[in-house]
This record gives C-alpha cells, structure tokens and sequence, in this order.
C-alpha cells in the first residue's frame, strides 16, 4: 500500500483501526494522525510486529476493508 494512500483514507479506517488492532488506544490513534510510519512504530511496539509484518498488517487489513465496502455498495438502477 502506498503510503499517500493510507494517509489519503485514515479518516475512514481510523474507527477500524482500533478494532483491527485492539492494543491500540485513542491516544495512539491520535499520535498516528494517519501518518504512515508512525502508525507502523505504533504496530511495532503494540505488537512486537517487525517493519515489514506492520506494513504486511496495514495493507492486507486496509485492503480487506475497501474490498468490502465495493461490495456492499450496490448501485440503483435508474427508474
């Protein structure tokens, strides 16, 4: 995942966020701010998760998330 991306959609994953990773706090998700690598540090120290397994955690998870909205958004037909 890139991490314009990521930043570009913490807004919506944040509330995901905290379920996704229970050991992270509101004030952790504050510090991360949708910033990328602080929100990696934070999995790292959680969760003893090496760079790559947090940045591995992050995609597959954020990845997971979008795939699930596109299937709950259904277009309407035109009447």
């Amino acid at each position: 995942m890139n991490k314009d991306v990521f930043e570009g959609k913490w807004k919506q994953i944040r509330g995901e966020a905290k379920a996704w990773w229970g050991k992270l706090t509101d004030d952790d998700l504050d510090r991360a701010a949708g910033k990328f690598d602080v929100f990696t540090g934070l999995l790292q120290e959680k969760y003893g998760y090496t760079r790559q397994r947090a940045v591995d955690e992050i995609d597959k998870r954020v990845t997971e998330y979008e795939t699930h909205l596109k299937k709950n958004t259904v277009a309407t037909p035109d009447k």
